[in-house]
């Protein structure tokens, strides 16, 4: 096996664990929210044990980062707080499902359109066809919520797609941010447990005193350990390997298992509408992430 596509599989196999974490802290993150947990506490929890365990690292590589600091910083404003407030606000309004369709669903779309405007990326046609066929999958998820005209849900469609964008810019940030994904990881939790320690630790501290213990372990153990340091790396790791768009072209397939698990969890059945969605957006993914090019080159 040639190097190039050893590293190619090691990539697949990175995004592979990033969108099965992903559509996991989807649904619990929704659930979080709905036994009354304070945002600021899931934020709190989200960043304090990755800044705790990447902390030599973050000592190493300096808390500024190295090179040039604008790109550090847009690591943290997009893929920080903000975006996580802005996730979980959304998901206070709209479906857990719809979460997983609006903000990994489209971000592929946002990165190829910033790629092409920034950095004069071209994706060919067979890509382009897999992001049009991921975009229409994701509204065909949505459409349910989309045509209920909701003003409610509809808000949190809004910051769904804003918080897909958010995480495209970090998708490229991090491209050229010369980071390696724990580095990324470590600065980006240090930087964020900062900005929520004094509005999250006196709540976290009383949610405990009232019972909620339990509930705040877990949540460390899925928003701190596996969505925000796991998951934080392995998705950086396949954008190191496969390219910003080709990466981004997975996050498609976080609807298929964010509607999966929402069935058990939250009882939250997809219509017709969402199934077909799921299957074109998975089918979208195929195509924009390069694998069947790659495939032919193989093979010829």
């Amino acid at each position: 096996m040639d190097q190039e596509r050893k590293s190619r599989l090691i990539g697949f196999a990175a995004l592979t664990i990033t969108i099965l974490i992903w559509s996991a802290w989807i649904v619990y993150t929704r659930q979080g929210m709905r036994h009354a947990m304070p945002l600021s506490v899931l934020i709190l929890v989200r960043m304090a044990v990755p800044a705790a365990v990447l902390a030599p690292v973050i000592w190493r590589t300096g808390i500024f980062g190295s090179g040039r600091p604008f790109l550090p910083l847009l690591l943290i404003l997009s893929a920080g707080v903000p975006h996580i407030w802005l996730s979980a606000v959304g998901l206070t309004h709209a479906p857990s499902s719809d979460y997983a369709a609006l903000v990994p669903g489209t971000m592929p779309v946002f990165v190829a359109v910033l790629a092409a405007l920034f950095f004069k990326e071209r994706l060919g046609w067979i890509r382009s066809l897999g992001l049009v066929c991921s975009f229409l999958g994701v509204i065909a998820i949505t459409w349910r919520s989309l045509s209920a005209a909701d003003a409610d849900a509809n808000f949190g469609h809004v910051v769904f797609l804003m918080a897909g964008l958010n995480y495209a810019i970090f998708t490229l940030a991090f491209r050229k941010s010369g980071l390696t994904p724990v580095e990324a990881a470590g600065f980006v939790s240090f930087w964020s447990l900062l900005m929520v320690l004094p509005f999250g630790l006196m709540p976290a501290i009383e949610h405990v005193r009232a019972g909620y213990g339990s509930d705040v372990i877990f949540q460390a153990i899925l928003q701190g350990v596996l969505s925000n340091l796991i998951a934080l790396v392995t998705y950086s790791e396949g954008v190191r390997r496969l390219g910003a768009s080709k990466a981004a072209a997975f996050a498609a397939l976080v609807p298929v298992g964010a509607t999966l698990l929402a069935i058990p969890i939250l009882g939250e059945w997809p219509d017709a509408s969402a199934v077909a969605g799921v299957i074109l957006a998975s089918f979208g993914v195929l195509l924009a992430s390069g694998i069947l090019a790659a495939r032919a080159r193989v093979t010829a």
